[in-house]
């Protein structure tokens, strides 16, 4: 009896021990080749984290997949993939956990090709240290540096830089003085304060659990004596409590609580609290957790908040300190990383999501981008694959924040394509522009409905979209004229005409697409609240930026008309010898030919203009307006 009590409090006291360990997450990152792979399995190998079928496995491996002759290579422990075993390197971001006595761990493996500079950002995310790896006989390489904008970009403050492959260069103290030289003045420009430089062989243990004899000029810490004793610094400033709702949980009518992760700060029954956006207080009643009420939630806990007074707060609220608040804004300067295989472009509508909520958002400028070699500003009008840029974000409402120095879970962002639900941007929030509150629609007494009826009339955009030489300012000037002379008010936004005054400024570009589009859609949307009927004639090849224009209008009031022409028809009527110079090379971004259109999906007609004739194709458009 007394051996098995032991033994039960040995395990119970084992347990106690190991959920009092702090967590820590770090990522290894750095260019390809370098050995973070190796790293990581060789740590996970001397913290005695694999079981004897793993090891038994990994020797397997190695015989079969190995680049490490007879030995054992340690980077199978994380290159999964099939195509990451063939080529020996790694492509997505491999997570792995183990822990020490003293401390249990998170590691991302991250991969250092430049393709995939995506997949290390999202490793980089969560992460409170990265450890930077450095060939000794290759020094610093454009991907490091790369690699390291983006750790500073993603407010990660400690940096382990681990010169690996030390036993390739004799274990020269020179060679290692002057690489941690070049990084720490690389590291001063990204202002990343706290850099610790280790020599380092990943394949044969060196400085990895304990200091290594064959590096006698070092006498600073192990990698793992490094990982189990630093305390990373979070945010700068200590801010008040702050809480995304996640779920409003309703589980009877005698109860409603809000549930989420603490961001930031501390809260206690009877604190007076604020519900943001919309700005009304109230204070908590009780701190709900699976494990009973709390009389203190702190910051990282699960918590559910009832509150004394009932309040309308949904997902995406946020609830805080009603004496230090978040800001409220619905315009931001922001650092966006753009992950899309299509390039970002300005105006072009993605969703944005930042914590639990989601709001349509598009980027209004892009002041520059960042060379992430030299970090130097570059000119941009768009961004593409991997880059990184300085931008103006509009949102359609404003969202409760923190900018991303002070604190990750209300400052960060992603940008989603609103056709494909795909991830395209990871981004950080810097600071507002505008305060949401600032701006407010103005009461205008003679309103839409008014200027309609006098006119007799249901405001409508009809939108031609085709090919150029398609038809459609022929069919919409049509539709135009028999419209006026049956006594309704019209008015036609033709694309060249526009492009001789409003849009002259604009060029080809997709970029310039994108603006054209978003310009005309908001004049159309002005005249369309004057009463009138707008027939748009733009040839508008983007789906995304279509749908721009038709979110801008009520349901029913803006109809889509695809003047359905096969390029090669629109090629051979030509009317203006456009196709020509395309096809001679005279004019570029033409649409057809080396610029895309993109078929309508859902438009509320299609014209055929092989089958049917401009006069009856004018007709269908003008039944369906006065039917």
């Amino acid at each position: 009896m007394t051996r098995a009590h032991d033994a039960d409090a040995a395990v119970a006291s084992y347990l106690a021990r190991h959920e009092s360990r702090d967590l820590l997450r770090f990522i290894t990152c750095g260019s390809v080749d370098d050995g973070k792979s190796t790293l990581i399995g060789r740590l996970l190998f001397e913290s005695r984290a694999l079981f004897a079928d793993q090891l038994a496995a990994l020797e397997s491996d190695s015989r079969r997949h190995g680049t490490q002759g007879d030995e054992i290579d340690y980077a199978l422990l994380l290159d999964g993939l099939s195509a990451e075993r063939e080529q020996g390197i790694t492509i997505d971001v491999a997570y792995r956990f183990f822990n020490t006595d003293k401390r249990k761990f998170i590691v991302a493996d991250c991969p250092g090709h430049e393709q995939y500079t995506r997949n290390m950002a999202t490793g980089a995310s969560t992460a409170d240290v990265a450890v930077v790896l450095v060939d000794a006989r290759k020094g610093l390489l454009a991907q490091t540096r790369r690699h390291s904008y983006i750790v500073s970009l993603l407010g990660i403050r400690h940096v382990l830089l681990a010169v690996n492959k030390m036993d390739l260069v004799g274990y020269d103290f020179a060679v290692f003085d002057e690489i941690v030289a070049g990084y720490r003045e690389l590291a001063a420009q990204l202002g990343i304060e706290h850099v610790q430089a280790i020599p380092l062989s990943a394949l044969r243990g060196d400085n990895l659990r304990e200091r290594s004899a064959n590096t006698p000029w070092y006498d600073g810490p192990s990698v793992l004596d490094y990982l189990e004793t630093i305390e990373p610094v979070r945010t700068e400033r200590e801010l008040g409590f702050r809480l995304p709702v996640q779920w409003v949980n309703r589980p009877n009518q005698d109860f409603r609580g809000f549930a989420g992760t603490v961001a930031a700060g501390s809260i206690r029954p009877g604190d007076e609290v604020v519900a943001l956006p919309s700005g009304r207080r109230s204070s908590v009643a009780r701190i709900v957790t699976a494990d009973g009420d709390l009389d203190v939630a702190r910051e990282g806990q699960a918590i559910t908040l009832t509150l004394r007074d009932e309040l309308d707060i949904s997902r995406g609220d946020v609830i805080a300190d009603a004496h230090d608040p978040p800001q409220v804004a619905d315009q931001f300067a922001a650092h966006v990383l753009w992950m899309g295989e299509q390039p970002l472009l300005p105006g072009r509508p993605y969703w944005l999501k930042i914590g639990a909520r989601t709001v349509s958002a598009s980027v209004t400028e892009i002041k520059h981008k960042t060379d992430v070699n030299t970090q130097e500003p570059l000119a941009a009008k768009h961004l593409e694959l991997n880059e990184v840029g300085f931008c103006n974000l509009y949102l359609d409402q404003g969202v409760p924040f923190e900018a991303y120095a002070d604190n990750r879970a209300m400052g960060g962002f992603i940008l989603i394509d609103r056709q494909t639900s795909a991830t395209v941007a990871a981004g950080t929030l810097a600071f507002a522009l505008r305060r949401a509150g600032n701006i407010h629609w103005q009461h205008l007494d003679v309103d839409k409905a008014a200027r309609a009826r006098i006119k007799g009339q249901v405001p409508r955009v009809l939108w031609f979209t085709g090919l150029s030489g398609s038809g459609k300012s022929t069919i919409a000037n049509l539709v135009d004229k028999r419209l006026h002379a049956m006594g309704y008010h019209t008015f036609i936004l033709d694309g060249d005409n526009v492009r001789h005054g409003l849009n002259k400024d604009l060029g080809f570009t997709a970029e310039d697409r994108v603006e054209n589009i978003r310009r005309v859609a908001e004049v159309a949307k002005l005249m369309s609240d004057a009463g009138l009927i707008v027939l748009v004639s733009f040839i508008s090849p983007f789906r995304a930026e279509r749908r721009m224009a038709r979110e801008l209008f009520a349901p029913g009031e803006f109809v889509e008309v695809h003047i359905d022409t096969p390029l090669a028809v629109a090629e051979q009527r030509d009317v203006k010898g456009l196709y020509a110079k395309a096809r001679a090379g005279q004019l570029r971004n033409f649409t057809g030919i080396d610029s895309p259109y993109e078929v309508p999906e859902a438009a509320e007609l299609r014209l055929d203009t092989v089958s049917e004739s401009a006069e009856r194709l004018a007709q269908r458009v003008i039944d369906y307006v006065t039917g």
